[in-house]
């Protein structure tokens, strides 16, 4: 079975999302009061997109289990009768809870003794909802912040230095390795987080409410996390200490970055097109009202030093782009169009293409579809596509390398 089918995704509507990106992206109505955070395009259990086939509306996961071919059969030698990644749309307004994710043995054996414990999926306290892994990349919409890795220990003891009431930490960090540090650090006392941070929150409100520090500066992001997740000084997160352990990466709009198994992170402010592997499990460390499990957490976490490497923007010319990461799940290319242009192109497995400017065609032998900013559709194994340009702008597609 080969051919092209509109698809529709999904909306997520958790707290630290924005109002307005996402609706006006996808041009929907938007609700008052409502949250907007992730547009989910793929086949995870949990959020399934719609396929249309034959003008009726099928769960992609339903299509797929009658269809299993349309995946290809490269798809289907590797990862089986499900698509193997997700393709999703941020906003975050507010930070995102400091988390990393299980590699693929790490998450079959953790999502196994949840449910030989009866623990439901849906319950809060659930960490594995699969048993996946979940590398995952993502490409800045717009000037993006990140948390991403530990830096290295040089720039660790730089940062603890600089500030007196965390130079307490350092005859820590002198007689311990990384995990024993970082674990020590996330089951802290509020006695000792207080006396860690609250004179450094004091000493910098000013200068933050006169927008005076500088978002590289970790003391910038304390505040703005406490403001921005109202955390009372009385009962202060663990995690925010993490801003002067890990990375604070600054990825202008086009880049981007990858994120690996074990790699600590929280995306902090602004838009970006994230892929990942087919899976939701996420094993938080703070900064978050959602469920934190610190024994999970260092069980999997890689406390390694960590140089950012950013991924380079798409060109500007038309014409197909394939962003480079070393999974083996997904792969994320960029077509640029202008009015007319033709992209001649085959799916080897299934792929899904979303517009994020202009307007385009997509066809093959006799359908074709008409795709403006914020739609989207699945193209199903072995189908040979031309994509033309109808008003200039850009489209990414998901796929396997």
């Amino acid at each position: 079975m080969t051919g092209i089918y509109k698809l529709t995704g999904s909306l997520q509507h958790y707290v630290w999302g924005g109002h307005d990106y996402l609706p006006e992206l996808l041009h929907i109505k938007k609700e008052p009061n409502q949250y907007y955070a992730e547009w989910w395009l793929g086949a995870h259990s949990s959020s399934p997109s719609t396929i249309e086939v034959e003008e009726k509306q099928l769960s992609l996961i339903d299509f797929i289990r009658q269809h299993p071919e349309v995946l290809g059969s490269q798809s289907r030698a590797l990862f089986g009768d499900e698509l193997p990644y997700l393709l999703k749309i941020l906003d975050v307004k507010k930070p995102l809870s400091i988390q990393l994710h299980p590699t693929k043995k790490q998450a079959e054996i953790g999502f196994a003794e949840e449910n030989s414990k009866g623990i439901d999926l849906k319950d809060a306290k659930r960490t594995y909802k699969d048993n996946n892994h979940k590398p995952e990349m993502m490409i800045a919409l717009s000037d993006f912040w990140l948390l991403h890795g530990f830096k290295t220990k040089e720039k660790i003891i730089e940062t603890l230095k600089n500030r007196p009431t965390l130079t307490a930490l350092l005859s820590k960090l002198e007689t311990q390795d990384m995990h024993g540090f970082y674990a020590d650090i996330m089951q802290a006392s509020q006695t000792e987080l207080a006396n860690w941070l609250l004179p450094i929150i004091e000493s910098n409100k000013i200068a933050y409410e006169k927008g005076e520090l500088s978002l590289e500066n970790p003391d910038y992001w304390v505040l703005y996390a406490m403001e921005a997740m109202e955390i009372s000084p009385e009962k202060l997160d663990s995690g925010l200490i993490c801003f002067y352990l890990f990375n604070i990466v600054h990825t202008k709009m086009g880049e981007g970055i990858y994120q690996d198994a074990g790699i600590p992170h929280a995306y902090l402010r602004g838009q970006n097109i994230e892929l990942m592997a087919c899976s939701d499990n996420v094993i938080r460390g703070g900064l978050t009202p959602k469920h934190v499990d610190i024994p999970a957490l260092l069980e999997v976490i890689d406390c390694r030093e960590v140089v950012p490497e950013i991924i380079p923007p798409a060109p500007q010319e038309n014409g197909a782009f394939t962003y480079s990461t070393p999974a083996k799940d997904f792969a994320l290319e960029n077509v640029r169009y202008d009015a007319g242009i033709k992209v001649e192109s085959k799916a080897e497995n299934a792929a899904i293409i979303f517009v994020m400017q202009g307007t385009l065609k997509i066809s093959q032998k006799n359908t074709a579809l008409f795709l403006k900013q914020g739609e989207s559709a699945f193209i199903c194994a072995d189908t040979q596509y031309r994509i033309e340009g109808i008003e200039q702008g850009y489209c990414v597609l998901s796929k396997l390398p």
